[in-house]
């Protein structure tokens, strides 16, 4: 049982969460709309997606500078940023423009991302107990509500102007709780002094970890409508279900991980994730009805969610206390690559190879779980910077 007092302490970056994931599942259940409305290819479409994650990454590089400036306000105005950015991916019907309309998705993203994330690692040093699950299984049910949001907009035969300036109005509302009296998030920034200490490979391994998390987990979300309408000949209100049944079985798990990882150790939990995981893509790949997809999702779903949230907790319990907003920082600005690698990178194979041997390279991915694990648990913090 989620106690009602960590609910209420997380609630700016639960909105946060909540609101980022309205958005991208709305944005993945309407991706065969979008599709068909630029009139470009599996291939085609994941380069024009390859403008996300370069916005992303220099967004997160900025997020500090950008906590800085707007101090306590830092999260909700650029959670309300997002959801004005994602409102203009379906107003543009012609190729040439999409890349800068995700441009403004990416950017949003990312430093929202770093932010929330940091905030959340406070959060967790100041209880004393993890938080990451619950905020990550916001994002869940956020992207499960949006999904479904849209699949009956797609069945009522909505463009996707109409879809995505719906899930930018939703996502601006929940983004108003984020607001609070005191929410500046400090420690982003290197201390001065020499004698601050260094972070070593902590983010590093720890961002590998969350890398491969994320770029499964997106990508299976953003690719899933797909698979089921094109590859298994679904109709759309079964495509834009998928996404919507991996987000809610993710939500549901990490529900039930944050009671786990007061009982489990991070490192088995990681490990059993990531083994599950697998064996979920890979019943993906071998499918031959949307149901047994629909399973596949399923499983799938139930090892990713603890990855990403496990591994920013390891991080964080990792690093040394006054570098732990850095080390998550950094952890989440080579993890959240992933998150926006994933979905072009598996369109381009998806191209080539098809759908199936991108799910096949998500299995493989998972499986370097299993190398970095281990070393993040023995990792301790470099003395100094």
């Amino acid at each position: 049982m989620i106690a009602t007092s960590s609910l209420r302490q997380a609630r700016p970056a639960l909105a946060a969460f909540f609101a980022m994931g309205i958005l991208w599942g709305s944005f993945a259940a309407d991706l065969p709309d979008i599709k068909t409305m630029l009139d470009v290819g599996e291939s085609r479409l994941g380069f024009l997606l390859l403008m996300t994650p370069i916005a992303a990454m220099l967004a997160m590089l900025a997020a500090p500078w950008i906590s800085e400036r707007l101090g306590s306000v830092a999260l909700p105005v650029t959670t309300l940023a997002m959801a004005l950015a994602f409102a203009l991916p379906g107003q543009v019907a012609v190729w040439f423009l999409f890349p800068i309309a995700m441009l403004a998705c990416g950017a949003t993203t990312g430093a929202v991302d770093v932010l929330m994330n940091a905030r959340v690692t406070k959060m967790e040093q100041a209880r004393g107990q993890p938080l990451m699950n619950l905020c990550h299984a916001a994002y869940s049910f956020g992207y499960a509500s949006g999904a479904l949001g849209v699949g009956a907009m797609r069945s009522a035969q909505a463009l996707p102007a109409q879809v995505m300036l719906m899930a930018a109005v939703m996502a601006g509302l929940v983004a108003l709780l984020a607001f609070e009296a005191d929410g500046h998030i400090d420690g982003l920034r290197h201390p001065e002094g020499e004698t601050a200490p260094g972070l070593g490979l902590i983010p590093v391994i720890g961002g590998g970890i969350v890398l491969i998390a994320f770029l499964t987990e997106n990508a299976a979300e953003n690719w899933s409508a797909l698979h089921i309408e094109q590859t298994l000949h679904g109709s759309p209100a079964l495509g834009s279900g998928a996404p919507a049944v991996l987000a809610l079985t993710m939500g549901s798990a990490r529900v039930f991980g944050q009671a786990l990882s007061a009982r489990i150790s991070p490192l088995h939990l990681l490990l059993g994730g990531a083994a599950i995981s697998a064996i979920g893509a890979l019943s993906v790949a071998g499918a031959q009805s949307p149901l047994l997809a629909y399973a596949g999702f399923i499983v799938m779903g139930i090892g990713s969610s603890v990855i990403s949230p496990t591994a920013f907790t390891l991080v964080g319990q990792t690093a040394a206390p006054e570098a732990r907003a850095r080390a998550v920082a950094r952890a989440t600005l080579l993890g959240y690559a992933g998150y926006f690698v994933g979905p072009p990178s598996l369109g381009i194979i998806a191209g080539a190879f098809g759908l199936r041997t991108a799910f096949v390279f998500a299995a493989a991915m998972l499986g370097f779980v299993w190398l970095l694990a281990p070393l993040l648990a023995r990792l301790k913090p470099a003395r100094f910077a």
